[in-house]
């Protein structure tokens, strides 16, 4: 590997960007791709682009054959991340419970009684206003956005930041009636009724969750069945065609 295409991938893996590298086997000629562009030795070819970007969305490595020959596409994709708005009770215990399994966590709550390291040990804990916050963070495809407040100074405009994104899923707390009034509010704001149809709301599977952990239960487990069908529909052309 070139010296110049490790420290590409570094900053790529600092930034939370995904990135592809593209090695042909016979002559280890290279190229990143990543969703936007293609940069190196094998720059102008639109297959492998399309090869590499699909590998990207399905976060698996593999080897492709491109007019004969054989390219390696090694992905690199940031870690599943979780942005949980709302330093609440079920958050206590959605934190771990997403920590363990290896979500990269974050907690979000400008009020500082909430939002503090000895209610989430272990956990990043942000004391600012969640669009803010998430703009510093950047929401990428690998991000889960959970709004937890029931207050709309703050839990709205993180829902705006995560329905302008590409975030792979968004949920908000909150009964029907409670959910139907967020709709206008935010369509007030400038987000059409196709963008809501993303929030999940009410948040979780329906499991009869009651406590605060049951209830971290059931959005954990609504996450992680949005995140795999996801992948399954990715990865469905491919095996169709196979």
């Amino acid at each position: 590997m070139k010296s110049e295409t490790l420290k590409a991938l570094q900053e790529a893996r600092g930034n939370r960007r995904a990135v592809v590298l593209a090695t042909r086997l016979s002559d280890a000629a290279e190229a990143l791709v990543y969703a936007d562009r293609i940069a190196g030795d094998l720059s102008g070819d639109a297959a492998l682009a399309a090869a590499a970007r699909r590998a990207m969305a399905i976060g698996r490595s593999e080897t492709i054959d491109l007019g004969g020959q054989k390219v390696f596409l090694n992905v690199y994709v940031p870690p599943a991340r979780l942005i949980i708005v709302g330093a609440v009770h079920i958050a206590q215990s959605l934190a771990p419970m997403a920590s363990l399994m290896d979500f990269d966590v974050t907690v979000v709550d400008p009020r500082r009684a909430f939002a503090t390291d000895a209610r989430f040990p272990g956990v990043k804990v942000m004391q600012e206003w969640a669009d803010e916050a998430m703009e510093k963070m950047g929401l990428d495809v690998s991000t889960a956005v959970v709004t937890l407040t029931h207050d709309p100074k703050l839990d709205d405009p993180a829902l705006e930041a995560a329905l302008k994104s590409d975030v792979f899923y968004i949920g908000a707390l909150g009964s029907k009636r409670t959910h139907a009034k967020r709709k206008d509010r935010l369509e007030e704001a400038g987000i059409t009724e196709e963008q809501f149809a993303r929030i999940h709301g009410p948040i979780g599977l329906n499991i009869g969750a009651r406590s605060p952990a049951e209830i971290a239960i059931s959005i954990l487990g609504q996450i992680i069945e949005v995140r795999v069908r996801r992948l399954e529909a990715l990865a469905a052309p491919k095996a169709a065609a196979a």
